[in-house]
């Protein structure tokens, strides 16, 4: 049966969830008793699908084996599974036919057929840069606190699934379900894991625009995300401000909330860590969070949600029809 692009990488992913499941089910990759199917499936769609939401612990319930299995899946899920395949059969020596091509224009967002064999093989040098730089920073912390092997392994594994806004985290290591709050004053851990989520949310498309930097040569789409993507990490992280001052925020000093409040801008939008003691925000910083999840990252990026460039559509159609004006420019 001949697959159109669209439901080939639906089908792709399916085989990949299926997959994680599976070989999360296995006794070695649990803590004590072997996962459930349904936790397994669930933790396997969580990783793929790159929501962050657990309802396991991933330190304390799953073995190195199936933290790697779910690194795994949070990577392949973050850049999409026809890349990795595409590049190996790029190494191989194998040609592009004009499927293949469809097949990756929609799996890396791509609005043409040009250019995409190109851009796909730039996405995997620039991702392990990106996710490289951020484990080093992140390793400066995390050795003297965890030792040498345990304290790379953990900034690799949070420098992954930032750049991949997945959420998932090993700080089980100090408490089961903390996330990342033991680190709410450190503006090291904080904002280098705000710099991979941003960047990762980015989009391929934008991160090609940007190594050319001009910004009258940007297309429309990368001003569109670049645009947006400020507006809401600058109003957002004021708007938390403002909302948790005497809530969730109210033990911190001023330093620490403008750190935790930038911080909180930025992950609800697919990421999934957090700073803060969640069941303590305000019903308003509730809401924002709502729809800041709601908005979530760019197209072609390693993030979900409607989009920003959606956000933007929705906005400027909005005032144009205000103005009463039939097109937007």
């Amino acid at each position: 049966m001949h697959l159109t692009p669209s439901r080939l990488i639906a089908v792709g992913f399916l085989l990949v969830i299926l997959a994680g499941a599976g070989l999360l089910m296995l006794p070695i990759a649990s803590r004590g008793e072997p996962a459930g199917f349904l936790d397994a499936l669930f933790t396997s769609t969580s990783a793929t699908c790159v929501t962050g939401l657990v309802v396991r612990d991933t330190f304390t319930s799953w073995t190195v084996f199936g933290q790697l299995v779910i690194l795994t899946l949070i990577q392949l899920g973050g850049l999409g599974f026809m890349t990795f395949i595409t590049l190996t059969s790029m190494l191989l020596g194998k040609r592009l036919g004009l499927y293949d091509r469809k097949v990756l224009m929609q799996s890396a967002g791509n609005i043409t057929l040009d250019g995409t064999a190109a851009l796909i093989r730039k996405i995997i040098p620039f991702t392990f840069v990106f996710e490289f730089a951020g484990a080093a920073l992140l390793s400066i912390r995390f050795i003297p606190e965890f030792g040498v092997l345990r304290g790379i392994y953990a900034a690799v594994f949070h420098a992954i699934s930032a750049f991949c806004n997945a959420g998932f985290d090993l700080m089980g290591m100090r408490a089961p379900f903390s996330s990342l709050t033991a680190y709410v004053s450190d503006p090291l851990v904080s904002l280098t894991i705000c710099m991979l989520i941003i960047i990762g949310g980015l989009g391929f498309l934008v991160w090609r625009d940007l190594v050319r930097f001009r910004w009258k040569r940007l297309q429309l789409h990368s001003k569109l995300v670049l645009t947006t993507s400020g507006i809401l990490l600058l109003g957002g992280g004021l708007l938390f401000l403002g909302f948790e001052w005497n809530a969730s925020m109210a033990d911190l000093s001023i330093p620490e909330k403008l750190l935790a409040s930038f911080f909180q801008a930025v992950t609800p939008r697919t990421a999934g860590f957090n700073t803060v003691d969640l069941s303590k925000l305000s019903d308003s910083g509730n809401l924002l969070t709502d729809f800041l999840m709601l908005i979530g990252g760019s197209p072609g990026s390693t993030a979900g949600g409607i989009k920003t460039t959606t956000l933007a559509v929705l906005v400027l159609s909005a005032l144009a029809s205000a103005r009463g004006r039939m097109r937007v420019n």
